[in-house]
């Protein structure tokens, strides 16, 4: 597969994810240092404020997926959520407690959920079935170049104002805007297929039985990945712990986003070709050597082989597990799936972080990185036990 041949509406969403994220994460690779630094947070209070945020996206998802299926429209919810987190990236800098940042970033993350399942359904929409594997692998590495961005430039920006946290929040609030106008003006939604069936009530059980069991597997196993997967602020305090400079934090995500970005795309782009299972897998595995390594380092070089690993294993897995939802789920239904999907994975991103800022201050970094080996562990034996269930790829449509 070449990615000329990724139809241009992906590449325009993928650049809208670029953007926001920039934004996004000029704020977020410096909020865990600021909270604990400067407001003088515990490591709990960041695991729970980061858990809530981004369990708050994912249940969103739900509904915004499920009525994207019953408008039979994808992009104005899209643009809803984008135009929302735009307009709450002011807040940040603007404000002068916890609570309100407590509030900003869980108004932020409404934004994401809105726009969330919507998006991802208009992707599957927008590819062919030959290119849906490197078209989510796509558009995961455009948004991930903006988390590289982001934090790039959160760093020059720290050393050029003296770490003035404040003057960097208000910068990121300008690609959120940019972001918000190129869905509205840029991306243009299909037209829906003449034959297919108008969903009326897309979270009736009926309709829900449509998803059928392999999309449930997908679900399950996602689920229990997602407990292993706890907020990479814990990633920027695992490097603060062992020594690097509070101005270069924010290298911790360019790292592991870089690694991410390069390895999104091919996954993807090779999952269309070959078992899409197996490279799931090894996404998994990877995701154990990282925390092992994570767990034990003491130096800021080891630290950052297990950010890279960590980076690694987010590229083979991330946009390969929405694949396997829009492979899985009927496309009437796609904007539901990513909803139910996104729900149980934002349940599992909250008791996550909970479970790992707990773990963190109780029993410090090693036991926080080992408790996800362990999970990813109980993930791997799961998606073994259902491998025939699910879809090779395209040319294997599971029942």
């Amino acid at each position: 597969m070449r990615l000329w041949q990724i139809p241009a509406g992906v590449w325009t969403l993928g650049f809208v994810s670029l953007l926001m994220d920039v934004s996004s994460e000029m704020i977020h690779a410096l909020l865990p240092v600021y909270l604990v630094t400067v407001l003088g947070t515990s490591a709990m209070t960041v695991g729970i404020i980061e858990g809530i945020a981004e369990s708050t996206a994912q249940i969103t998802k739900i509904f915004s997926g499920a009525l994207s299926d019953w408008l039979g429209r994808r992009k104005l919810l899209a643009a809803l959520g984008y135009g929302l987190a735009a307009l709450t990236k002011p807040i940040f800098p603007l404000a002068p407690t916890v609570g309100w940042l407590v509030a900003a970033r869980f108004i932020d993350r409404i934004g994401k959920g809105i726009r969330g399942a919507p998006r991802d359904a208009l992707i599957a929409d927008l590819s062919p079935e030959e290119v849906r594997g490197g078209s989510y692998g796509l558009r995961q590495s455009l948004d991930t170049i903006g988390a590289v961005v982001g934090p790039l430039i959160a760093i020059a920006l720290m050393w050029l104002t003296a770490n003035h946290f404040t003057a960097v929040f208000w910068i990121a609030v300008i690609p959120a805007f940019l972001s918000f106008a190129l869905i509205l003006f840029a991306v243009h939604e299909p037209e829906r297929p003449a034959g297919l069936r108008r969903i009326e009530s897309p979270m009736s059980v009926g309709e829900l039985r449509r998803l059928g069991s392999a999309y449930f597997w997908v679900v399950a196993i996602a689920a229990t990945f997602t407990l292993a997967r706890f907020s990479e602020a814990f990633l920027i305090l695992k490097a603060q712990n062992v020594g690097l400079a509070i101005a270069l934090v924010p290298a911790v995500l360019v790292l592991m986003n870089v690694v991410y970005a390069l390895a999104a795309y091919p996954a993807g782009a090779v999952s269309d070709l070959v078992d899409r299972r197996a490279i799931l897998v090894a996404g998994f595995v990877l995701l154990i050597v990282a925390d092992a390594v994570l767990a034990w380092a003491e130096t800021v070089t080891a630290v950052g082989v297990g950010i890279a690993l960590w980076g690694l294993h987010m590229g083979f897995t991330q946009g390969l597990l929405s694949t396997l939802v829009a492979d899985t789920a009927p496309a009437e239904l796609r904007g539901t799936a990513f909803g139910v999907f996104n729900l149980a994975s934002g349940v599992a991103t909250l008791a996550a972080s909970v479970i790992a800022g707990w773990l963190w201050d109780v029993t410090g970094p090693r036991g926080t990185f080992l408790a996800g080996a362990g999970f990813t562990i109980v993930a791997l034996v799961g998606m073994w036990a259902v491998y025939g269930r699910l879809p090779k790829n395209r040319s294997q449509r599971a029942a």
